[in-house]
């Protein structure tokens, strides 16, 4: 599609001792000044569309977002049981063995995340779809998580690691009983990582960020094509 590509140029960066909470902070000033000195403005327009980069960026955890931009009710999306049956009548693609988390982050990808025009951190994202994300101490059934938004596509992926290895080894354990078809979780246990862990590991951070989609936004290009280093080419007729 014109926002996907089988390869594409990812930023990957860590930070020790920092949390989920200094990556927003750190993507926020970074992207917004990067604007500022490709366009002479954090005011740009995308394909039409006006976009305000500049800070402080809107921060809502995934349950909020719902409420609040997909206008869902917040008790029925707080309730387990409540947010399964939405999810199934919204008709939300979930394994039999699905948990609330798995609805919950359906509903976003189809509610919502085409509204987030402006920069959005949404964080929060549920244990269940975070197997490397290190769990939120006051409610352990979210993680501390963000992914940012702009256009209603994601730009970035970050959290507070998890350095716990009995924690990661139990998450990959039941990741890897819940795959399904999922060709994206790897079907073996991860026991090199489990051991490294073991070892011990600092508190850190880590972030990815969509190098092609960035490089979109600050140049309003309609296509991932128009930006990316190496596309896909078809074969040259003869």
């Amino acid at each position: 599609s014109t926002r996907h590509n089988p390869e594409f140029t990812m930023l990957e960066f860590y930070q020790a001792y920092a949390t989920y909470e200094d990556m927003m902070d750190c993507t926020e000033e970074m992207i917004s000044s990067i604007c500022q000195q490709v366009n002479g403005s954090m005011q740009i327009t995308y394909q039409g569309t006006p976009i305000n980069l500049a800070p402080p960026w809107r921060r809502l955890s995934m349950t909020e977002a719902l409420s609040e931009v997909a206008g869902l009710d917040a008790a029925v999306v707080a309730d387990d049981v409540a947010v399964m049956e939405l999810a199934k009548k919204y008709k939300v693609d979930l394994q039999p063995d699905s948990g609330p988390g798995k609805a919950r982050t359906g509903l976003f990808e189809l509610l919502v995340e085409e509204k987030l025009i402006n920069p959005t951190f949404i964080t929060s994202y549920p244990a269940e779809i975070s197997p490397l994300a290190r769990r939120n101490e006051a409610d352990p059934s979210i993680t501390d998580r963000f992914e940012l938004f702009i256009t209603g596509r994601e730009i970035a992926n970050s959290f507070s690691e998890l350095n716990d290895p009995i924690d990661q080894r139990e998450r990959f354990v039941k990741q890897i009983e819940e795959r399904g078809n999922d060709e994206e979780i790897h079907p073996e246990m991860d026991e090199d990582f489990v051991r490294a862990l073991e070892y011990g590991m600092p508190s850190a951070a880590g972030e990815g960020i969509g190098i092609d989609r960035l490089v979109m936004l600050l140049t309003d290009s309609p296509s991932i094509r128009d930006v990316i280093l190496f596309p896909h080419l078809k074969a040259e007729a003869r």
